[in-house]
């Protein structure tokens, strides 16, 4: 009887999210395929990595020794053969071309699915050589057909027209430049989710493709019955598109994402399956920098927090700096908001804002991450960590506890922002390694040297995670309201509330390792600089192909990440944040005159200027120390 309750449940949550005809997930089962995506009959073995590309902005006119204040359309100057790289020009076509290229060599056989977060257009800033709508279309259908060309099968149509179905998931999202004029994006069906529907007909499953053109948003199942993909159309969220107001009043259509979305997520709860939201504009939020409009901000931090047993974790681009962001569930204060493009001064304050707001999070007590991390490597998990006889330890961390949601730190989500293709800075790409436990995986090792097999990796917690630790406030501050008399009562909002995961529930992948836990990325830069430098001196002959290298691992001796929970980025977020340890250094005591009293020092943080160099790809910024 409960479970025909819980059928009904969802039918009618699926009703009520329908205003635009979107769909749930079909319910497959794990031996299925996606339809529309993965050839009947190929599925290929888990490898337990997926790559995360963005921002390719390819130009059909650009041309190299042209002048970077032109647009490198025209006149004469440095851009190079591969790109102008630190300026404002967008991506040359060999830079794309051989982008695929060593993606094909390099990656084909060793991801499970590609997350390809937008703007797969040039942008309009040459006033002599505007961009027309056929451009844009044609722009994304040229990159759609390179993805097709590395994954799909031959001697397998998958539609009609006779182009191949794709051997993985290539899950595509609108950037703000991918539509006419930028960042303007109508209440669907328009005419951008109509093309584009066809555009990435071998992106989207069958059953989605309706939903897309109705709100450019839909889901794939990367790994059938266990792990999808969602992709939001952030157009609706982005502050910076007039034609829409935010996600309050049920008339617009971030409204009706929305709600979309908390149906697929509770979907996918019933199913037991995990999910990774992907988007083009991240919900940057801090007091040099607002992205999303104020209500989808407190929407999606609601959400994230009520569905944290589902969602793996959040990517996205647009802004072509390497960082990441804490939505914190309790609401971060924002003193003033900047808007518009961010110039790299500008880019080093909204950077540095966020430092100051990680220099706000709960202070950790000393060695308490160790032993958190020791406690679950048993299989056991309490707040009850380092008491001593007097307690005082024991409060003190589970204050601490308290404050940061449990000792998972439930209180916070993450986004992560990947930096972009066009080298702005340097091109770059990433490749994320994730938990495989319990899949079929391939044997052979990891991005980080790990060897890999169905089990090399065990979750790290067996208990039940104790209801007390929970951080289960359905509502977050902002959206209640106080009343008279000093007592303060919840507002009802004007939208359904998500339900919170179950209190006997253990904590999701985002943050306990587990199947589908992100374990760490590799990020991938080219220098522009060296290889350009090459060609002039002529070292290369003729040969001018393109390298990636590795430009770090979130596991290395600076980050020391040992996986990519909410925790990890937590205890990252505050060691960005210090400020130094004070050092004294006091003169001999029996030495003569002024020399004899203490001086103060405070040391640079290191991991702040390495946090602060990656975030623009290495590439190398005048005065960025300063």
């Amino acid at each position: 009887m409960q479970s025909i309750f819980l059928l009904l449940g969802l039918f009618a949550d699926a009703i009520s999210a329908s205003p635009l005809g979107q769909q749930p997930l079909g319910r497959l089962s794990p031996t299925e395929l996606p339809s529309g995506q993965l050839a009947e009959g190929l599925r290929k073995p888990v490898r337990g990595r997926f790559l995360h590309i963005t921002d390719f902005h390819p130009d059909r006119l650009y041309k190299p020794g042209t002048s970077i204040d032109r647009s490198c359309h025209r006149g004469k100057g440095p851009a190079g053969y591969f790109g102008a790289e630190g300026t404002d020009c967008d991506s040359a076509l060999s830079l794309v071309n051989e982008t695929y290229r060593w993606i094909e060599e390099n990656l084909k056989d060793e991801i499970d699915f590609v997350i390809w977060t937008g703007d797969s257009v040039r942008h309009d800033n040459d006033e002599k050589l505007p961009r027309t709508a056929d451009e844009i279309l044609d722009l994304n259908a040229f990159l759609s057909q390179k993805w097709i060309s590395i994954f799909g099968e031959e001697g397998v149509s998958g539609t009609s027209n006779g182009v191949p179905k794709m051997s993985i998931p290539v899950i595509p999202t609108f950037g703000n430049n991918d539509i006419m004029p930028h960042n303007i994006f109508n209440k669907g069906p328009n005419k951008w989710t109509k093309r584009f529907a066809e555009i990435w007909d071998q992106f989207i499953p069958e059953d989605q493709r309706h939903t897309f053109v109705e709100g450019g948003w839909f889901t794939t199942e990367v790994i059938p019955g266990r792990l999808a993909v969602i992709s939001l159309n952030t157009m609706y969220f982005f502050d910076s598109n007039s034609a829409v107001d935010g996600c309050n009043a049920k008339s617009e259509p971030g409204y009706e994402h929305m709600e979309w979305l908390r149906v697929q997520l509770k979907i996918l709860r019933s199913r037991n399956m995990k999910a990774i939201l992907m988007g083009h504009v991240p919900p940057a939020r801090s007091s040099e920098k607002k992205n999303w409009d104020e209500t989808c901000w407190q929407k999606y931090t609601l959400w994230m927090h009520q569905y944290r047993d589902i969602v793996v974790g959040s990517f996205y681009g647009h802004m072509n700096i390497d960082h990441f962001m804490l939505q914190d569930s309790n609401k971060v204060d924002i003193d003033s908001n900047v808007n518009g493009k961010l110039s790299i001064s500008s880019k080093t304050d909204y950077l540095q804002s966020l430092r100051n707001q990680w220099s706000s999070l709960p202070s950790p007590p000393s060695d308490i991450f160790k032993e958190l991390d020791f406690i679950s490597n048993l299989g056991d998990i309490s707040p009850e960590v380092g008491t001593n006889k007097k307690g005082k330890k024991k409060k003190k961390k589970q204050k601490f506890l308290d404050k940061i949601g449990g000792p998972w730190a439930e209180r916070y989500s993450v986004s992560l922002v990947s930096p972009s293709l066009v080298p702005n800075f340097f091109p770059s790409l990433r490749v994320i390694d994730y938990n495989t436990t319990g899949l079929d995986v391939t044997h052979g090792v990891d991005l980080f040297g790990r060897e890999v097999d169905d089990t090399t990796f065990e979750l790290d917690h067996a208990a039940v995670h104790p209801p007390e630790t929970r951080n289960d406030s359905v509502i977050p501050p902002e959206i209640q309201k106080k009343k008279k008399k000093g007592k303060d009562k919840k507002k009802k909002p004007n939208f359904k509330v998500p339900e919170p995961p179950s209190p006997t529930a253990p904590p999701g992948p985002a943050y306990s390792n587990q199947a589908f836990t992100m374990l760490g990325y590799t990020q991938y830069y080219s220098n522009l600089t060296k290889i350009h430098e090459q060609i002039a001196a002529g070292t290369r002959g003729h040969d001018h192909r393109l390298d990636y290298e590795i430009e770090y691992t979130t596991n290395d001796d600076v980050y020391q990440m040992k996986d990519l929970t909410v925790r990890s980025f937590f205890q990252l977020a505050a060691r960005i944040a210090e400020e130094g340890v004070e050092e004294k250094h006091t003169s001999d005591a029996n030495s003569q005159g002024a020399e004899s009293a203490s001086k103060q020092k405070k040391p640079a943080n290191d991991i702040w200027r390495v946090f602060l160099r990656r975030a623009f790809v290495g590439f190398p910024v005048d005065d960025l120390d300063e």
